[in-house]
């Protein structure tokens, strides 16, 4: 890069973050410059995204909870969404659509028993909006029951389940909602009442901290819905799609829900779509009027065509066997790593759903920031600032494995160094 080109891109990204100042979100920009995070994604790639300046490559290892599972710019999706243009647009939600009605059957197979039906949506927090209201309407109760620092989204009845500082600064919120410690079955049983519409859990809260559940946990919960009439929604926005070994991470727990969330990954991050997938009796909330419940951009056409190339991808056996070979080569660098660096304290795994246990709250931001400064992108739990989380593309190599594993020895390294002089 010349001289010239330098100097011009740096002053684009200077532009466009004063834009993003004055017209999108002042305290956004002035946080990310405060703590020197401030890049602009430019060009990206694979696992890689570089600044707008071209100046800095990350490896992404946040991939936005799971968006870019297969990385940035997938051509095999990009080619999907290239072909579905040629042929379909958004459609018309209130009309029969073969793209949904493909999509919806492909999903259908792909899950166990009789999860057969499926709305769609645009967003994860729609999505789970869209679960409360069909498993209110099908139980005809009301109580909503979920974990204590869990995390379903920024939307109406989704907030309303999540934690209080997200609901706080936006006034009262619907009633009939509570929460109780995740991988607690006593204390999920004595909240569950005969007024429980449904009991929604992360299979693996993210926002936690990334806690693994008791092998006997979620048949417990399972053993709880069905003896108070409550539906079980397990939300796998964060965990489906391959992340953890297996396609739908409740697999893990020998279970089957009544209803699961997917969001996030199913977008390839090229086109957003989000699914809530439902057992064939929940259905027939929607025999009295199936117009009750529309979204003018969910199951957009374009994006049906999408999730049915990450399906493909997603569900091959040799993928699923890339994940879990990557997730034993992390498991044992994390390992070495453990060893050399005191404040690493533990790894929290399945698949490659990932958060690393550190010695107290303060080493999450800090390693958030030295990440940054070793080439990595990585975020800290929100509410559990102990815990890293570490969620690389599922596509990733073995030697970009490893690459990662000495950048964040290096990170670690720096995390130590900073504490002691705190």
């Amino acid at each position: 890069m010349s001289v010239e080109d330098s100097i011009s891109q740096d002053e684009i990204k200077k532009q466009a973050i004063a834009d993003f100042a004055d017209h999108v979100s002042s305290e956004k920009a002035k946080f990310w410059q405060q703590v020197g995070m401030d890049v602009v994604m430019g060009r990206r790639e694979g696992p890689f995204f570089w600044d707008l300046t071209g100046e800095k490559r990350l490896f992404n290892l946040h991939c936005n909870g799971g968006v870019y599972n297969l990385g940035h710019r997938n051509p095999d999706i990009i080619a999907a969404l290239q072909e579905a243009l040629t042929e379909v647009d958004i459609g018309n939600g209130h009309m029969i659509s073969k793209a949904r009605a493909d999509l919806g059957k492909r999903l259908a197979e792909l899950m166990p028993e009789d999860l057969d039906y499926t709305v769609f949506g645009a967003c994860g927090g729609e999505a789970v909006d869209v679960a409360f209201k069909i498993a209110r309407s099908h139980t005809k109760k009301n109580r909503i029951v979920s974990a204590l620092g869990g995390y379903h989204g920024h939307t109406g009845l989704a907030l309303a389940a999540g934690d209080e500082k997200y609901r706080a600064p936006f006034g009262p919120q619907p009633p009939g909602f509570v929460q109780v410690p995740f991988n607690d079955a006593g204390a999920l049983a004595s909240a569950v009442d005969n007024d429980t519409a449904a009991v929604v859990l992360e299979t693996v809260p993210a926002t936690l901290g990334m806690p693994i559940a008791s092998k006997d946990y979620f048949q417990a919960v399972r053993d709880i819905c069905d003896r108070r009439g409550a539906v079980m929604i397990l939300d796998e926005v964060q965990t489906g799609l391959g992340r953890t070994g297996k396609l739908w991470a409740f697999e893990h727990f020998d279970v089957v829900p009544d209803m699961v969330v997917l969001a996030k990954g199913l977008s390839g991050g090229i086109y957003p779509i989000t699914a809530t997938v439902m057992r064939r009796p929940i259905e027939a909330v929607f025999h009295p009027d199936p117009h009750i419940h529309v979204s003018t951009f969910g199951g957009a056409e374009l994006g049906c065509r999408v999730a049915l190339k990450v399906l493909e991808i997603c569900s091959k056996p040799a993928f699923l066997e890339h994940v879990n070979a990557l997730a034993v080569r992390f498991a044992a660098g994390v390992g070495r790593l453990r060893q050399k660096h005191p404040i690493l304290k533990g790894l929290r795994q399945l698949g490659l759903f990932m958060g690393l246990k550190m010695e107290d709250d303060t080493c999450g931001p800090l390693l958030s920031l030295a990440a940054y400064q070793n080439d990595l992108l990585m975020v800290y739990a929100n509410n559990d600032k102990s815990v890293a989380q570490f969620l690389p593309p599922l596509i990733t190599t073995a030697d970009q494995a490893d690459w990662v594993i000495e950048r964040l020895d290096a990170a670690l390294g720096q995390v130590a160094a900073m504490k002691g002089s705190l």
